[in-house]
């Protein structure tokens, strides 16, 4: 799948035991919009597009991705409801998830010690979990460059010096490099895809209330479970990553309008104005082998140049979609779903 993926947002029904236990799944609106391009359906929270991805690529397929990210795939529904955040989790762990879009695509453990020093400043205690260390890995590579080198030529001084003046190491950088390196999880071409996508969340789908942080290095998602009990918002910059959850102890109900839009979203925006203020905007590195391409935004394929209705997005070289026919955009709005107004539910 790409961006670009066309889904069929459209009705679906699946057989219980009874009428009264078959679940009919629906979008917050109590519309349906027909075929959506996968980045839309994300940043608009269209929950039949993420239910078909999920049916599409397979449950054991996502439950081993889940893993990736540490959530325990023997504590998770082997369903579909997956799609819709129907696993109860903690903010802690939702937010080591998104940990791995903000860095490239890395896992990290959450710890809270991260040093601890006596009086005259020497360490008694270091955390030893595993860090995203890309100066780290920059040094790993120029010393092994370096060593090669020395094997091959007798100035060996030369060498050492020229790679003590180039690559002096922070204190911090210092500290980072005794600790193991986080393990890469997901590829950067399809974190940068991602994070692409979840930029969108914030400039025209559901967070785009964030938009009045004025940045545009910002990310993220919302989420609002049945009844609605819970509404989420998760979202980062490639320095901070920060989740909010609402909802109360009991797990009664927030109130019928009650969304992660509406909710919990403002409550992130109020903490990340306060921790990102004065800080630059900083972004994920374009890894190589992606390419923009025109598409016609209701087929994905690639258009013409006539296509005035085309738009860019962003493929992988060996993912590119191939030419279609210029296909007319049709009036804006769905067609009523039947089912009358359902409870807030939208995926995380």
């Amino acid at each position: 799948m790409s961006p670009a993926t066309v889904i069929n947002d459209a009705p679906v029904v699946f057989d219980g035991d009874t009428i009264e236990k078959a679940w009919r799944p629906q979008n917050s609106s109590g519309e349906f919009y027909g075929p959506t391009r996968l980045r839309e359906a994300l940043y608009r929270s269209r929950n039949l597009v993420s239910i078909r991805i999920l049916r599409q690529i397979g449950i054991d397929t996502a439950l081993t991705t889940l893993n990736k990210f540490g959530f325990d795939d023997d504590s998770l529904p082997r369903d579909l409801s997956l799609a819709l955040g129907s696993n109860a989790t903690t903010p802690l762990k939702i937010a080591a998830g998104y940990a791995s879009f903000a860095n490239g695509g890395y896992k990290i453990e959450p710890y809270l010690v991260e040093r601890i020093e006596d009086l005259n400043g020497e360490p008694v205690y270091q955390s030893t979990t595993p860090v995203v260390c890309p100066a780290c890995l920059s040094r790993s590579t120029i010393d092994s460059k370096i060593g090669e080198q020395n094997h091959r030529t007798e100035n060996f001084e030369a060498n050492s010096a020229a790679a003590e003046q180039t690559n002096s190491p922070t204190p911090e950088t210092a500290r980072a490099n005794s600790r193991p390196q986080a393990e890469q999880i997901l590829d950067p071409q399809i974190v940068y895809l991602l994070d692409s996508m979840l930029k969108d969340v914030i400039i025209r789908g559901t967070g785009v209330r964030a938009k009045v942080l004025k940045r545009s290095d910002i990310a993220g998602k919302t989420g609002t479970t049945n009844g609605p009990r819970d509404a989420w918002f998760s979202g980062y910059n490639p320095d901070l990553v920060t989740t909010v959850w609402l909802g109360f102890d009991d797990n009664k109900l927030l109130g019928r309008r009650e969304f992660g839009g509406s909710a919990a979203l403002p409550i992130w925006i109020d903490f990340m104005g306060q921790a990102l203020q004065g800080k630059k905007e900083k972004f994920l590195p374009q890894p190589e082998g992606l390419v923009s391409v025109k598409i016609n935004p209701k087929t994905g394929l690639r258009s013409s140049a006539h296509d005035q209705h085309a738009i860019f997005e962003l493929f992988r070289e060996d993912n590119t979609p191939p030419f279609g026919i210029s296909a007319p955009i049709p009036s804006s709005g769905g067609y009523s779903s039947g089912q009358g107004t359902p409870l807030p539910e939208d995926i995380f």
